[in-house]
């Protein structure tokens, strides 16, 4: 394991290599900022399935340089689409594509994570990435920190920067607090397109409502793919592990009385894989000294506004933006500040955004629903959306 190091700089540690530290790393290098990073995996790689960028995310992407390679994989779908989960009737459409690009001045994308991963991880230095590096302990001294890993190794930082995930040790340090079950869980899986071709032929987010559950299907890895998610309700959760292979009969079961489109995309999975959602209420506070935590070790979050990655993006963003001008220890803890005075607010609305729509999205049928329904046919102009992609996290 090599040392930490930015020259005559900042020696600054991101502690795992998802999307939201690899993003860090990326944009830290925009500002001549090098970090080392630390990743518990022996080989790196992502699970999981799709996911959908807005232009608050896909934004900041593209001014760390990324925007053509996002081009080769990305799909850009024409609109969002929702619709009733026996009839399929249309209850809303809020148009993407050009519409959306033309205000936001970014794209609006949906990409396989693996292909994601890949080209945030292409974005590295040579040299930056220590895997099979488990860090098991944050330790403050004075002017930095340091950072203990399994093997009984450790290395000295300025900055430490958690990107570890829900289960974050980094974060141990600023809370002792435990994830927080859903009571629900989602299926996911990836069909070939050629099974489902309108939805590689006119791409769309399409969602489908009911009571207690929902279905969306989206085409990822330039229209080669199907994204399927379906949700259902499960109020006990038992397993070790927050994923598992699901059961593909399972799925099917459980929507059987669903519209026909519902019941054609999820009769062509080979296979899904179950995963149990948990988020946890925020932090009072993400920074402490000289360590401070982005992504899911920060703001864990449902996934009901599909918001996940996109804000642990715009964290990467302003966390680098605030962090640029500093060049001696002691001034990082004024940065870190900065950075969680600036975020906590707006991830905060995020969560509680998608909480919200954790149960509006599964209203049993009647009067709330019937009232639902009509808020979604109003609400389909991009300007509504204003608050959310509009967002630009390195100028705020």
């Amino acid at each position: 394991m090599s040392s930490t190091g930015n020259g005559p700089g900042l020696r600054v540690a991101v502690v795992g290599a998802g999307i939201g530290g690899l993003t860090a790393v990326a944009a830290l290098k925009r500002h001549g900022v090098r970090c080392d990073v630390y990743e518990q995996a022996e080989h790196l790689r992502e699970v999981g399935a799709g996911l959908q960028l807005a232009p608050n995310a896909s934004g900041v992407l593209h001014r760390l340089g990324l925007a053509e390679p996002l081009r080769r994989v990305a799909v850009r779908p024409a609109a969002v689409e929702m619709r009733r989960w026996d009839t399929g009737t249309l209850l809303g459409r809020t148009e993407l594509g050009d519409a959306c690009e033309r205000r936001f001045a970014a794209p609006y994308l949906t990409v396989h994570r693996a292909d994601l991963h890949r080209i945030l991880a292409t974005a590295c230095p040579e040299g930056s990435l220590h895997l099979g590096s488990r860090c098991t302990e944050v330790v403050e001294h004075d002017e930095g920190v340091q950072l203990r890993f399994a093997d009984g190794s450790s290395r000295h930082a300025d900055v430490v920067i958690g990107a570890d995930g829900i289960h974050s040790a980094v974060r141990a340090g600023l809370a002792a607090d435990a994830p927080r079950y859903s009571g629900t869980v989602v299926y996911r899986g990836l069909v070939p397109a050629d099974r489902l071709p309108r939805h590689r032929d006119d791409p769309h987010v399409r969602l489908w409502l009911g009571p207690g559950k929902h279905c969306v299907v989206y085409p990822v890895a330039g229209s080669s793919l199907v994204n399927v998610v379906a949700t259902l309700p499960a109020r006990e959760w038992a397993g070790e592990s927050w994923t598992a292979r699901g059961d593909v009969a399972d799925v099917r079961a459980a929507y059987a009385d669903w519209h026909a489109d519902v019941r054609e995309v999820l009769d062509a999975l080979d296979e899904v894989g179950l995963w149990a959602l948990h988020d946890r209420d925020p932090l009072p506070s993400w920074t402490r000294g000289h360590r401070t935590v982005l992504g899911d070790a920060a703001h864990p979050m449902l996934p009901f506004l599909a918001q996940g990655a996109n804000q642990a993006i715009e964290d990467a963003a302003a966390l680098a933006t605030c962090l640029s001008p500093v060049s001696e220890p002691a001034s990082v803890p004024e940065a870190l500040a900065r950075y969680d005075e600036v975020r906590r607010a707006r991830t905060g609305r995020v969560h509680a955004g998608a909480r919200r729509n954790h149960g509006m999205l599964h209203l049993p049928d009647g009067s709330e629903q019937r009232r639902r329904d009509a808020e979604l046919r109003e609400a389909t102009d991009l300007a509504t959306q204003d608050w959310l992609y509009g967002y630009d996290a390195f100028a705020v």
